[in-house]
């Protein structure tokens, strides 16, 4: 839980700077590749381990921001996390970066599971009902569960549309049950 509000209030104190200067989403998109470095141990390691010194950290970070095209306020930002030991917490301030910047840009992700893969057509079908129903520009990550039988689930934030068999079959179920 610490770790989310610490990692808000960074994203928070970018997200401020890039509003002044309208390089958010460049702020975002550099943020996201740094953090998925961090999937790779050993560059993770090399940021936050206090075995290293400070100046070694600071010339990894150094470089990293270089390779992700880092202006000069973004640079200062991750140095910044490396001289107060919060390095760690990067991938955290990228995900809470991502959420206020698609937050200004009205922006909701969402997903959509199937029994079986979707066309693209009727991806987009139900991308346009959901950013219908929403009001805001709906970007979907599509799974697929053989155990729903048929149908789809769409979730959007909190909203859920479980159009599957299977939780139909279960409200049948459900109903004959009460009626006995």
């Amino acid at each position: 839980m610490r770790q989310t509000i610490l990692a808000q209030r960074y994203a928070k104190a970018l997200f401020s700077l890039g509003k002044e200067t309208n390089k958010n989403e460049n702020y975002r998109d550099a943020l996201g590749a740094i953090a998925e470095l961090y999937k790779e141990e050993s560059i993770e390691n090399a940021l936050i381990n206090p075995l290293y010194p400070l100046d070694v950290r600071q010339k990894v970070m150094a470089k990293i921001a270089k390779s992700a095209k880092a202006d000069t306020i973004l640079t200062k930002f991750l140095n910044l996390l490396v001289e107060k030991k919060r390095a760690d917490i990067l991938p955290d301030i990228a995900h809470e970066m991502r959420v206020m910047v698609d937050k200004e840009q009205n922006i909701s992700h969402g997903s959509v599971v199937s029994a079986i893969e979707l066309d693209d057509t009727l991806k987009e079908k139900i991308q346009r009902a959901l950013e219908k129903i929403t009001g805001n520009k709906v970007t979907l990550e599509a799974s697929v569960d053989p155990s729903i039988i048929g149908g789809v689930i769409a979730k959007v934030g909190d909203l859920v549309l479980d159009g599957s068999i299977k939780t139909q079959l279960n409200g049948l179920k459900e109903s004959i049950k009460g009626r006995e």
